[in-house]
């Protein structure tokens, strides 16, 4: 085993939290947007992706204090495109995922063979992104041609 890159794995670890927090806004702002026939289970939908954030930002906030690392006060910049409509926030939220999953696997690439823990965390945290990614994809079928 290799020895685990604290510096690295602390500064991936600060940013997927400031992903993450970020996305209890993102997710929070959408679920005040939604309008329509199919307004509140997709209002139930954004609302539960807000607290799974929280709870993952709360979850790598202890990893992170746990490595003796500093948790940042930041949140990821948001952009506000202004398009509300469904098929707009879910394609908003299918990018955010995409990011966030990106932000998992290279989690795993500075962990990896360094860490068996950190290592399992970031593979469930990725199997659980994939997740979002196909459920947002096959939500956003309805909008396809």
């Amino acid at each position: 085993m290799k020895d685990l890159d604290l510096q690295a794995t602390n500064d991936i670890l600060n940013s997927i939290m400031e992903f993450e927090l970020a996305g209890v806004v993102r997710y929070t702002h959408y679920a005040l947007m939604v309008t329509g026939a199919n307004r509140i289970p997709i209002v139930a939908f954004f609302k539960s992706q807000a607290t799974e954030s929280l709870l993952h930002a709360q979850q790598v906030g202890e990893i992170l204090t746990g490595l003796d690392g500093h948790p940042s006060l930041r949140i990821s910049p948001i952009e506000e495109t202004f398009k509300h409509t469904v098929e707009d926030i879910l394609t908003e939220s299918l990018n955010h995922e995409r990011k966030a999953l990106n932000l998992y696997k290279t989690l795993l690439d500075v962990v990896k063979d360094a860490s068996v823990y950190l290592e399992e965390f970031a593979r469930t945290m990725i199997g659980q992104e994939e997740l979002h990614n196909i459920e947002i994809k096959k939500m956003l079928r309805d909008f396809s041609n």
